[in-house]
């Protein structure tokens, strides 16, 4: 059995879906892609039983095959080889592949595909669709605020919260906390679902940045995202997730409103003199000065920067992790931003002055707790 692909067209293939493959899998057969040669359509599956990817493309096989293919091997050898048709012939017998091309030959050990792991069946209890580019920014806004503590498994994956008229994605490790909400998508339906961070962060590489649709199917125990010729599908995490409506403050009557980019300078020059162990960094706020300041007692290390701000409400001192507040200001966007505080040991909110069209996006940060000095 054999076929006829282009080598760089295969090998852009091959990458889209490696990422679903694990090192070191437990069963073999999980190191391989799995070709699947059906009327001269070859589709490409990748799978670590948890998240799964399939992409396809036209080759020239005047047969059908399924065979499953060495992933590195394969991906190393497309590599090193120019652009130019490659011909796989596979032993009937005992699935050795030969790659032949205008260079010379290579071999290499396949397996049999009947024993590659069947994908589980895009049945859904619903769907909707997203562009891609809109996917992607949930994603990119989202992510990075979710937990990687395993005893706490609810909260490493990005909780779907579908309405009838909106989506809000959601991620927190119960330090930080970001809500997205795209007001242009409607499911039509109230239901929430937890994904894990691998599929994701494997969906940040494979979506396109453009408006190329994408459909979200779902049941109980999977979600399949299918655009263009590639699909991927990941199991659920079966968890709850927590109430995290409850630990927004609703109110905040003091609100300091600050450049973004000068903020986001100042802590990161100011969180050079903080804590290792804390990352702790101050924010006393007078009238229209915001003083920004760090120390660490053990290393008598400490900074101080003032900067000039808006603010209504009672003047206020409160300590953040430098850390977070770096990540929610390098993510958030524009040129303002606004930090709603109630007390200094309440959570505050970081959102921007203007927020994008049909989207909404809140971040909370809770308070570290200041040792006077």
């Amino acid at each position: 059995m054999k076929f006829i692909a282009p080598s760089n067209e295969l090998l852009q293939h091959l990458l889209t879906v490696n990422g679903a493959i694990m090192s070191k899998p437990l069963i073999p057969i999980l190191e391989n892609f799995l070709f699947d040669i059906r009327g001269g359509q070859l589709t490409i599956y990748s799978t670590d039983l948890e998240t799964s990817m399939t992409t396809n493309m036209a080759v020239e096989s005047k047969e059908d095959l399924r065979v499953a293919v060495p992933s590195k091997m394969a991906i190393e050898t497309l590599r090193a080889l120019p652009d130019q048709p490659v011909t796989f012939n596979v032993d009937n017998n005992n699935f050795g592949i030969e790659v032949v091309s205008n260079k010379g030959h290579y071999k290499m050990a396949g397996l049999d595909g009947v024993d590659f792991p069947n994908l589980p069946e895009k049945s859904g209890d619903g769907s909707f669709a997203v562009p891609a580019n809109v996917l992607l920014r949930a994603i990119s806004k989202t992510l990075f605020a979710a937990g990687n503590d395993e005893l706490r498994l609810n909260l490493t994956g990005l909780y779907v919260e579908l309405m009838n008229d909106s989506v809000n994605f959601v991620a927190t490790d119960a330090n930080k906390l970001v809500r997205f909400t795209r007001k242009d998508l409607k499911p039509g339906v109230e239901h929430s679902f937890i994904i894990p961070k691998k599929p994701l962060n494997l969906l940040k590489t494979a979506l396109p940045n453009d408006d190329t649709p994408v459909s979200v199917d779902y049941n109980k125990t999977n979600v399949f995202f299918t655009f263009g010729n590639t699909q991927l599908i990941c199991r659920l995490l079966d968890e709850k997730y927590p109430d995290y409506k409850a630990v927004i403050p609703l109110e905040n009557p003091n609100v300091l409103t600050v450049s973004r980019g000068d903020f986001l300078s100042s802590i990161n020059r100011i969180s050079i003199f903080a804590s290792k162990t804390t990352h702790q960094v101050r924010l006393k706020i007078t009238g229209s000065e915001l003083q920004i300041s760090a120390e660490d007692i053990e290393m008598a290390n400490e900074a101080q920067e003032r900067m000039n701000c808006e603010f209504e409400g009672e003047d206020m001192e409160i300590g953040f992790n430098a850390r977070f507040l770096k990540d929610m200001l390098a993510t958030i966007d524009g040129d303002q931003v606004q930090v709603r505080l109630s007390a200094p040991n309440r959570a505050g909110l970081l959102v921007p002055v203007e927020n994008e069209k049909d989207e909404d996006i809140t971040m909370l940060i809770m308070p570290m707790m200041l040792n006077n000095y």
